[in-house]
């Protein structure tokens, strides 16, 4: 048998319009460990150099926290330079988010910076007092006091149930 060269040609990989999701999966995973403090899962396994992942700059609005008690209501954020408005019946939330990030290794430096806007809305409740409503900045979180309206205020009415 003769030895005849034959050409051997690599086809490209085939390309896919559907998202990865496993990878979507991971970088969602990432972002939620970065944001409670914990190093991701990329990172604590060394799977891959943190600069090769893809941007975990997500911009979405801040996360808030809702309490009530027998005076007012409360909305509390975890950002600073916020707009705060009352249009009607519905409370604004608007500001910009600046993030910037930096690592250095021995064998790259890595700076990413992204700004982008957010806007969050709440429909206000009816026993709400529009004219009272107060803002406070304090140690790094946003505080939106919503002072419930007298009649709101008044102690609920215990109704008896008789038995027959």
């Amino acid at each position: 048998m003769a030895d005849v060269p034959v050409e051997v040609k690599k086809a490209p990989p085939a390309q896919t319009t559907s998202p990865d999701i496993w990878q979507s999966f991971r970088g969602e995973m990432d972002r939620l460990f970065d944001r409670f403090g914990f190093p991701s899962l990329r990172r604590m396994f060394d799977i891959e150099p943190s600069w090769r992942s893809a941007s975990s700059f997500g911009f979405s609005a801040p996360a808030i926290d809702m309490s009530e008690d027998e005076k007012a209501y409360k909305i509390s954020a975890d950002a600073k330079d916020i707009d705060v408005s009352v249009s009607g019946d519905t409370l604004v939330l608007r500001g910009e988010k600046r993030q910037e990030k930096e690592e250095k290794d021995k064998n790259y430096h890595f700076s990413e910076r992204s700004y982008g806007s957010f806007q969050r809305s709440f429909q206000l409740p009816s026993s709400v007092d529009r004219d009272k409503v107060a803002a406070d900045f304090s140690r790094g979180v946003l505080t939106v006091t919503l002072p419930k309206t007298a009649e709101a205020q008044k102690p609920v009415k215990k109704i008896a149930v008789r038995s027959s």
